[in-house]
């Protein structure tokens, strides 16, 4: 039989376990891809941001936002732990396979915090002046805040350096955040290189399923 013009040879099929690792590999590739540039998944280890986030959500973190711009006040944001913030059950054990599934982006990854950002670069926080945390001399109404009077627990007034940031939890009174470490090396302050990416959306539990919403409790603030 003639050999067919040329052109339209047929493409000769790979054996089936050859395609089958071949699928596997351009999965784990994508999934490395997307985990280094664009998104990450994160679990809730504690309550320290309820109501807004709940013990075991699991999260997509996404990390575009701030490719080319800094981060706001009021973005829930995941950051690498500065250096002792992290308790003993921030971090749980996990199964080697579990282990190496979130080392590649295809399982939830702990060993990272959750908070949100209150105060950013040349900012003047305080609290608690009235009962409520002030914002360059401006009060700030945080509707989002499990417990309002928790808040006041712990006083402080600080300026935040130029590429910091200072973090609260939305659940006050369950919260090691800045506040708390004032008297750490870095006087509470993250660094804004730091951060993983903000909040996206909320994958588990079905019920609560959907986009993290944002705040407007820092809209009047003005530039420091």
């Amino acid at each position: 039989m003639p050999d067919p013009p040329t052109g339209v040879r047929r493409a000769r099929q790979l054996p089936f376990w050859q395609e089958a690792i071949l699928l596997v590999v351009t999965a784990v590739l994508m999934a490395v891809v997307l985990k280094a540039f664009l998104v990450q998944a994160f679990y809730i280890p504690s309550g320290s941001m309820e109501p807004t986030m709940l013990v075991d959500d699991k999260i997509l973190v996404q990390k575009v936002s701030y490719w080319g711009g800094d981060v706001h006040r009021g973005d829930v944001v995941v950051f690498d732990d500065p250096g002792g913030w992290l308790g003993p059950g921030d971090t749980p054990p996990g199964s080697p396979v579990q282990t190496a599934l979130s080392t590649i982006g295809l399982a939830p990854t702990g060993g990272h915090l959750i908070k949100r950002v209150i105060g950013t670069g040349g900012d003047h926080v305080m609290c608690c002046a009235a009962g409520r945390l002030q914002v360059n001399g401006v009060p700030v109404d945080e509707p989002y805040v499990l417990d309002r009077a928790a808040t006041a627990a712990t006083p402080f007034d600080v300026t935040v350096p130029a590429g910091r940031l200072w973090v609260m939890g939305d659940n006050r009174g369950n919260s090691y955040a800045s506040p708390q470490h004032l008297d750490d090396p870095d006087h509470g302050f993250i660094a804004e290189s730091g951060v993983v990416g903000r909040a996206w959306v909320r994958l588990w539990p079905l019920g609560r399923a959907g986009f993290v919403r944002g705040t407007s409790a820092f809209d009047e603030v003005p530039a420091p």
